[in-house]
């Protein structure tokens, strides 16, 4: 008889997996109704082996739940998955910390020598991977303008009128591609699926990150814009000056920086951002250490390229150095930098709505 009892179990068995195969879970019940051969054999061996009852009954709970058992409940009206994915964009602001510009006074850091009037325009795009809601990793495109004038320390009459003197001004196309990690702490440390509490709808998090940019600064010269880089306006790839490369336009920066994120509904995120790029170079508006020679660029160029060189290395409104260079043009002590405070909206994929 327990051979007997094998064989029909795995006859009962091969039905249900054949029919779970074809139709899925939800209609099994339906075709135990409707298969009478498939009955009379359960029901006889109900009567001899109790425990074949309970297999099935077991084996078909856990076969009608299987849909169900990845996720866990993120309302009463969808399901959610331990990993989220978002598509989404901003719009916001950039500007920069530079050599140029500031306020009164020594240079200062950070807000303290910030220009807001030359916040410009920002936004990006982006997609994201979330691990319940903990830990997120992010691919972001950013772009957006940055720049800086000196003119903005008219009337200064401390030490920061020579910087007005210097007379310098800078623009640039920021171009970024970076990928981040986003870090949730009220998510990392509290476990929400163990408290009565609602998990919160709104989440402070970290942000941390690696990133490329491009950069181009250019400046004013009559109605002209002129790139700033190919000139080498302090000596960059000059013989004479073999400790000051020529700097390059496409580099690495380390974005860092804070936000919220917002839950709006299951499909729809929202957040509030900053962001602050830390750069390995002091070279975004061109201007870093002391004044050259202006009779080394003759060596190296000619035409329209020397005298825009010529014109943009020293424009000084008062003359403070000597005619052979040296005089203090910027400080190389800090690298520049530019950050930006976005706004973003993200469409949430992978919830599925419970039907």
């Amino acid at each position: 008889m327990p051979g007997l009892w094998a064989v029909a179990s795995l006859q009962i068995f091969q039905q249900i997996e054949i029919f779970l195969n074809k139709t899925g879970e939800y209609s099994f019940i339906l075709y135990i109704s409707q298969n009478k051969d498939l009955i009379r054999l359960t029901n006889y061996f109900m009567l001899k082996r109790t425990t074949l009852v309970l297999f099935v009954i077991t084996m078909l709970t856990v076969s009608s739940y299987k849909a169900t058992a990845q996720y866990y409940f993120y309302n009463q009206d969808y399901y959610d998955n331990p990993i989220v994915f978002e598509i989404g964009g901003s719009i916001g602001a950039m500007n920069c910390l530079t050599d140029l510009g500031g306020k009164k006074g020594i240079g200062k850091r950070f807000i303290k020598d910030l220009n807001i009037g030359k916040t410009h325009l920002a936004g990006s795009i982006f997609f994201n991977a979330m691990f319940k809601n903990a830990i997120g990793l992010r691919v972001e495109g950013t772009f957006g303008n940055v720049s800086a004038n000196d003119n903005v320390l008219a009337g200064i009459t401390d030490i920061a009128k020579e910087r007005y003197n210097r007379n310098l001004n800078f623009r640039s196309t920021i171009k970024e591609a970076s990928l981040l990690a986003e870090l949730h702490p009220l998510y990392m440390f509290i476990d929400w699926t163990a408290r009565d509490d609602d998990p919160p709808k709104l989440s402070p998090y970290l942000l941390g990150g690696i990133g490329y940019f491009s950069f181009n600064p250019q400046t004013q010269l009559g109605n002209r814009w002129v790139d700033l880089q190919p000139l080498s306006t302090e000596g960059e790839g000059f013989t004479e000056y073999p400790d000051r490369k020529v700097y390059k336009l496409q580099q690495i920066n380390f974005p860092v920086g804070i936000g919220a994120k917002y839950e709006l509904s299951p499909l729809i995120n929202l957040r509030a951002e900053f962001l602050y790029r830390i750069l390995t170079t002091d070279y975004l508006d061109d201007v870093s250490k002391t004044y050259i020679d202006p009779a080394l660029f003759s060596h190296y160029f000619t035409g329209t390229k020397l005298a825009d060189a010529l014109a943009l290395n020293n424009r000084q409104l008062v003359q403070h150095t000597a005619p052979n260079g040296g005089g203090k043009r910027g400080s190389p002590n800090q690298n520049d930098a530019y950050f930006s405070f976005n706004l973003k909206v993200s469409l949430v994929l992978g919830r599925e709505k419970i039907r």
